[in-house]
């Protein structure tokens, strides 16, 4: 029943999201925390890390996580085949219809309608994650994660004004998040 479930819950998530996966991030969301209930909020950020960091589309890479972490091997491969399913017969149906009306006006058109929508999906994506990255139950000055904070401007201003490899930038944040929290550790705050 439950790879049943992870093959559905992700053929959605692979029918509904255009523009790529930090356009599914909503989407992932919705199926995984909301719905299910498979993962928290907080695991959830932690699943878009893992995806991130790893090879390949993050909707792929959260499938295959996912169905690990409920229903092993076979659970990874019914999540997966869901995710990738509307993908290669959506691509397959596409290349056709566009190598024979690549030259018509309206299908230029309906591109370009897509594009709005695609970026405000990555958009409450981003400041989804920047809120479970920053707060812990509610946004309020006193669970603000000040450390969290100062990491992510640093690897900002690391990324656009020093044109920073982003692979060293993560790999510094993520030695500095570990390097406060041993200090926390030692004075006895966490």
């Amino acid at each position: 029943m439950i790879y049943w479930q992870l093959f559905l819950s992700f053929l959605q998530i692979g029918m509904f999201s255009f523009g790529g996966g930090y356009a599914a991030l909503p989407l992932i969301q919705e199926q995984v925390v909301t719905q299910h209930g498979w993962l928290s909020r907080s695991e959830f950020t932690d699943l878009i890390t893992i995806s991130q960091m790893t090879p390949g589309p993050i909707a792929v890479n959260s499938a295959t996580f996912v169905g690990i972490r409920l229903a092993g091997f076979l659970g990874a491969l019914a999540a997966t085949f869901g995710c990738i399913l509307p993908s290669c017969i959506l691509v397959t149906l596409l290349s056709y219809l566009y190598l024979k009306y690549r030259k018509m006006s309206m299908l230029q058109g309906v591109l370009e309608t897509l594009r709005p929508a695609v970026v405000s999906m990555i958009a409450a994506a981003g400041v989804s994650i920047l809120i479970t990255a920053f707060w812990n139950d509610a946004v309020s000055f006193m669970s603000t994660k000040w450390d969290s904070i100062v990491i992510f401007v640093v690897a900002v201003w690391l990324l656009k004004k020093k044109n920073w490899n982003p692979i060293l930038v993560m790999v510094l944040s993520g030695f500095a998040k570990l390097a406060v929290q041993g200090v926390l550790a030692l004075v006895g705050i966490v």
